[in-house]
């Protein structure tokens, strides 16, 4: 480390200027933005940053931490995250890696995995790791930040964007009791909710805010967003899209970013109809979604091109009777394809009697790899993203009168996503299940007919009839057909 005349002086001057402690200390030359944060800091009680991805906020939160650790006697910091995994993965692994590149502070401080404290004075010189349960109500959220009694007290919040609003009380009432208390957040503006975004909107005028982006055509961009992957993702997706106008951009989104589609756009395509001979050069696919709960429900989906038909649910039903549904359906409407989720090998037994009945199903494996791995965590998450593909793209749904229609428009509007990487991943069924108190069986059989793409068979397909939306692949009767065509309104859902 590099000190002028004395240690006192120096840490006069970086509690001042946190930017020269970076330099000095750490040997690294901020960036601009970052430099500007960084200088902010010592006169704002409240800032946030909100940023794109990859501009290297966290090791702002790091740096700003160890300038408090450094330049005030016997301070207090509590530092969370969404999640204690990334806590440690991100935060706290960047105040190890920046003690590392210094001496000085591995010979004042000793870092642990959830407790970072100066050697003389354990008890009162610390910044502390603090979590909550994924499953933790909102006063269990707040108890998160309790307990902190100091002259000197700072709150750090990582992935902020994405934080309860519950935590934000306790933080706040540390500036009724202590000489200098700051709060520090940082995060992607992921959701039209929690303390990142209200800190940029409700509560502006409380709030020091620092907006970092990746655009490309911004001249206060962040240099750490490579110019042509940003020209790429905008070029792909639109300037408009919420993908990049939260991790390009650093905007909120119009929508909350984390959900895969809105209700809006689901009823659309529930209203949709196509006729026959619009989809008659498209390939018949039937998905599968096997219960694997008492509560849960078997789900036969089938779909032509764009459109998707009324699905058949079945409660209690076992690997037999399931297996000679499907294939019932299989020949009745001269299907080209069956998926079967085998996730966990529930649909096993399903599979095993298709084949003796003569039927080739796909098992599909929702753990499984994606077609697209680099961009997808696993084959559920593509999936689900594909299906959303084809319902903005013009995919027609059955009405949302028919059973299960109403339980799917739920599961796609409530299931949200996260990134793993650089990869998308869906929230755990579990989750979905729990947070819509029944499984997602419905959306879980209709994706599934988005699993691998499907040739359909060389013949001649006997199609002359006008589809609706509730059009039925399971009523073939020549009687039937006779009749409605007679009456001027084929419905070949509406026979059974």
């Amino acid at each position: 480390m590099n000190i002028d005349s004395s240690v006192a002086s120096r840490l006069a001057h970086w509690r001042e200027k946190p930017s020269d402690m970076v330099r000095e200390l750490f040997g690294v030359e901020p960036d601009k933005w970052q430099t500007k944060a960084l200088d902010l800091f010592p006169k704002s009680p409240r800032m946030a940053m909100k940023a794109c991805k990859g501009p290297g906020k966290t090791t702002v939160l790091a740096w700003i931490a160890w300038n408090f650790l450094l330049t005030r006697p016997h301070p207090n910091i509590a530092a969370t995250s969404i999640s204690g995994a990334n806590l440690a993965d991100g935060l706290w692994k960047e105040m190890a890696k920046w003690r590392n590149r210094s001496p000085f502070l591995q010979s004042q401080f000793e870092w642990t995995k959830s407790r970072i404290f100066a050697k003389d004075h354990p008890e009162t010189w610390f910044m502390s790791a603090r979590s909550y349960r994924q499953d933790a109500d909102s006063e269990q959220q707040a108890n998160t930040l309790a307990g902190f009694h100091a002259d000197h007290i700072l709150f750090l919040i990582d992935e902020s964007g994405a934080a309860p609003d519950a935590l934000m009380p306790t933080a706040e009432a540390a500036f009724a009791g202590c000489i200098e208390a700051h709060i520090v957040q940082a995060g992607n503006p992921t959701h039209l909710a929690g303390p990142l975004y209200r800190a940029c909107t409700i509560a502006r005028r409380l709030w020091v805010v620092i907006e970092i982006t990746g655009d490309p055509d911004d001249p206060e961009r962040s240099p750490r967003i490579p110019v042509e992957y940003a020209k790429e993702q905008i070029e792909q997706y639109g300037r408009d899209h919420p993908y990049v106008m939260v991790n390009i951009l650093g905007k909120f989104p119009p929508s909350s970013m984390n959900v895969l589609i809105g209700p809006d756009e689901v009823r659309e395509a529930m209203k949709r109809v196509y006729r026959a001979n619009d989809i008659a050069a498209a390939a018949k696919v039937i998905g599968v979604d096997v219960a694997r709960f008492g509560d849960d429900v078997s789900v036969l989906f089938p779909r032509q091109g764009l459109q998707a038909f009324k699905p058949k649910r079945h409660r209690n039903i076992d690997g037999v009777q399931g297996a000679g549904q499907v294939a019932r359906l299989w020949n009745d409407w001269a299907a080209d394809a069956a998926f079967v989720d085998n996730t966990g090998g529930y649909g096993s037994s399903w599979i095993d009697q298709l084949l003796v009945l003569g039927k080739t199903p796909i098992p599909v494996e929702y753990a499984g790899q994606a077609h697209n791995p680099s961009r997808y965590y696993n084959k559920r998450a593509e999936m689900y993203f594909d299906a959303v593909d084809w319902i903005k793209r013009g995919g027609a749904l059955p009405s949302e009168e028919h059973p299960g229609m109403s339980e799917l428009l739920a599961a796609l509007t409530q299931t949200t996503y996260t990134f793993k990487g650089d990869r998308f991943l869906l929230e755990p069924k579990d989750m979905v299940k729990a947070k819509l108190g029944y499984s997602p069986d419905d959306a879980d059989a209709f994706v599934t007919t988005f699993a691998e793409p499907v040739t359909p068979k060389p013949t001649q397909r006997a199609i002359s009839r006008q589809a609706r939306a509730d059009y039925d692949p399971f009523a073939n009767s020549v009687l039937h057909d006779v009749v409605q065509q007679s009456m001027g309104s084929y419905d070949a859902f509406g026979g059974q």
